[in-house]
């Protein structure tokens, strides 16, 4: 955040509920203080607590901030969770138009940068998304001493929830996670939507999780929920309630690109955990169901903490696991949990692409790490520590 610092721009934190957003702000709140600002340039404001329940008002909130206000200095706003406040938008404007203000908000939803703050701060605001751990932030967070390959499996199972990590035993981590996707659930989706039917939402969300990293629709999910019983399911109930477990950030679409047409496809997406342990924790299981799989996941995360923007690509009947863009940089990735012994087909999809973007094999058997074809095969553990391969 540091080099958003003292701009115009309102720093909007995004990320899903417990990833760290709240940790983040008291970080560059402390940064601050650190930095010679005083004491009382900063309002730091937790809505998540009851402290601060009579400003759940815009006009509460704004008078709060008023009265507190130094003359001739700069003031430094944090507003933690600020989508409980209602009309919250409105104050945020006014306070970037009425005062000398360096503003940061977060939230846990994604309708933070939709509506009407996008309306009022076209071109003013900018999004900083906040994850749960990376890899190397996990071994650094958890300071173990195990082999890093041995350590991913934990990873892969328990996820990178800061609160899963903090935590030794794994029947208290298995709570954790089951009570951090209950709240994502109740508050984040159904509490703000209004969700008419929560053990559809609970099914959908259920769905999406068993299937990471294959292709999902609208028509498929509704299509199965029909066979299972749910008779009335419509496929825009299906869509909406996908839409809203998207914007909580429990799920991240892949959209599907087709790298000779230059277009999007529209049949189908591929949906993303946000963090495997609570796909684990929800469909009891671990790193060892669909292994492939989740370690797309892993890698489809972490190229989204790296700044890119992340499709799945499709070159006439080969798929490329992930085309990574970010600005003109351009690079495609494919994920396997290990080389087939006799089919060379995860070379054999990136071969097919004749420009000159980086292209790399990803895996998780260490007897496959080389080149083949000039293209690099690295393992996913080097890769997310960044070690000895191209990050």
């Amino acid at each position: 955040m540091k080099k958003y610092q003292d701009t115009e721009f309102v720093k909007v934190i995004t990320g899903v509920r417990r990833s760290g957003k709240t940790y983040v702000l008291r970080m560059f709140r402390d940064y601050l203080r650190d930095s010679g600002i005083l004491a009382e340039q900063i309002v730091f404001l937790n809505f998540e607590s009851m402290k601060y329940s009579s400003l759940l008002t815009k006009e509460a909130l704004y008078q709060y901030v008023t009265d507190r206000v130094v003359p001739g200095k700069k003031m430094y706003l944090f507003f933690d969770e600020i989508q409980r406040v209602n009309g919250w938008e409105d104050a945020i404007n006014s306070f970037r138009v009425d005062f000398d203000v360096d503003i940061y908000v977060s939230g846990s939803n994604a309708s933070l940068l939709s509506g009407e703050l996008a309306t009022l701060l076209t071109g003013r605001m900018v999004e900083i998304p906040v994850y749960p751990l990376s890899f190397k932030e996990f071994m650094a967070f958890t300071q173990t001493t195990k082999n890093p390959d041995l350590a991913f499996n934990d990873y892969v199972t328990e996820g990178g929830f800061p609160a899963v990590a903090l935590v030794d035993d794994s029947e208290v981590k298995r709570s954790v996670l089951d009570g951090i996707y209950s709240s994502i659930l109740l508050r984040d989706v159904n509490e703000r939507a209004a969700v008419r039917n929560d053990t559809l939402l609970t099914q959908v969300a259920a769905y999406l999780l068993s299937e990471i990293g294959n292709p999902i629709s609208g028509n498929k999910i509704a299509g199965v929920l029909k066979n299972d019983g749910w008779s009335k399911v419509g496929v825009s109930s299906v869509l909406r309630y996908m839409q809203l477990l998207s914007d909580a950030f429990i799920f991240y679409p892949a959209r599907r690109y087709d790298l000779r047409g230059k277009s999007y496809l529209r049949s189908t997406a591929k949906y993303y955990a946000v963090d495997t342990g609570l796909r684990n924790v929800t469909l009891n299981r671990n790193y060892q169901d669909n292994f492939g799989h989740q370690i797309e996941n892993i890698v489809y995360l972490e190229l989204l903490r790296r700044g890119y923007r992340v499709d799945v690509g499709k070159y006439e009947t080969q798929e490329i696991d992930f085309v990574a863009r970010r600005g003109s940089e351009v690079a495609y990735y494919q994920v396997t949990r290990q080389m087939p012994a006799a089919d060379n087909r995860e070379i054999g999809n990136l071969q097919v692409l004749a420009d000159n973007y980086p292209k790399t094999l990803i895996t998780a058997n260490r007897m496959d790490v080389g080149e083949v074809a000039g293209i690099p095969i690295v393992h996913i553990v080097d890769w997310l520590l960044g070690q000895d391969c191209s990050i």
